[in-house]
């Protein structure tokens, strides 16, 4: 992935290496400030920031303290307090790696209100959310619309997220290239998977379903041909006039989505989230 035109410096410094004033060797040690797990997962909660300011047409670097504040409170939605100051550290670094350390947002009172707030409203009482169960899922096979190109993409994103385990990061990040059709079902590439501790990306492969109604691959099939999605991202966010949008779904939406579907076969909304997918699928495997 190219991430030098998502604004992630930490990796390559230009600000280092443009320093006429630094030694070579000055420049070879303070290139690679971190380690190399700390850098893939800085680089991975960077884009995640990135992406969510793209989404609502905010500029990510430098970043105003208010964009940060919204940023971890629709992160905090679906994360743990210990992800949320991550993701700030994350912000954090690549803002003084990219020269902005006066004017760093995230060390402001604002934010750092913002995160104490997040920390006494999860503190010791936190509880994870609920697993979607395959029986959950099979009573959302029937409130899907599939007459309408929402309820078309919803089913493939929930059946997808089920049956391959995924996290909302990792769904909203899969390209229609990653993709591979065969005979016995589909075989998706995962790239910046959190286990994925080589960078090299992991592929995930979901077979067909004997249930055409809670299959995946079939669900993926009807989705990418109704939307004509032929390049870029898999899942995309929808218009008023239900209209495929080219841009990438957000993760936050995808909790929305699980929110909505918990909501109408009759379970609390709140105790759902984008995270109940991927707990799901665990959780229905060891019964």
């Amino acid at each position: 992935m190219n991430t030098k035109n998502k604004q992630f410096f930490l990796r390559e410094n230009e600000f280092i290496e443009n320093n006429e004033k630094l030694s070579e060797k000055s420049k070879r040690r303070m290139k690679k400030p971190k380690a190399d797990n700390t850098l893939r997962a800085y680089e991975a909660d960077w884009l995640d920031f990135y992406d969510w300011c793209h989404h609502h047409d905010l500029q990510a670097l430098p970043a105003e303290p208010e964009t940060i504040v919204n940023y971890i409170n629709d992160l905090a939605d679906d994360a743990k307090a210990n992800t949320v100051s991550r993701r700030l550290s994350a912000i954090s670094e690549n803002h003084k790696a990219a020269g902005c350390e006066e004017k760093n947002p995230c060390r402001g009172g604002l934010v750092r209100n913002a995160l104490d707030a997040i920390k006494r409203e999860k503190g010791t009482i936190q509880r994870g959310k609920s697993p979607l169960l395959i029986e959950d899922l099979q009573d959302i096979a029937c409130c899907f619309n599939t007459e309408e190109i929402a309820g078309i993409r919803d089913k493939a994103l929930l059946l997808t997220g089920f049956m391959g385990a995924f996290r909302r990061s990792e769904l909203v990040r899969i390209d229609v290239e990653d993709l591979t059709f065969a005979r016995e079902g589909i075989i998706i590439l995962v790239s910046q998977s959190k286990g994925d501790q080589e960078g090299q990306g992991e592929f995930v492969a979901i077979p067909y379903n004997s249930d055409p109604e809670v299959c995946a691959v079939i669900a993926l099939q009807n989705w990418i041909n109704i939307a004509q999605i032929r390049t870029g991202a898999l899942f995309r966010p929808l218009n008023k006039y239900q209209q495929v949008r080219p841009r990438r779904l957000t993760d936050k939406s995808v909790a929305l989505i699980v929110k909505r579907y918990a909501a109408l076969i009759g379970r609390n909304a709140d105790d759902f989230a984008g995270h109940s997918l991927r707990r799901g699928f665990a959780t229905s495997a060891a019964q």
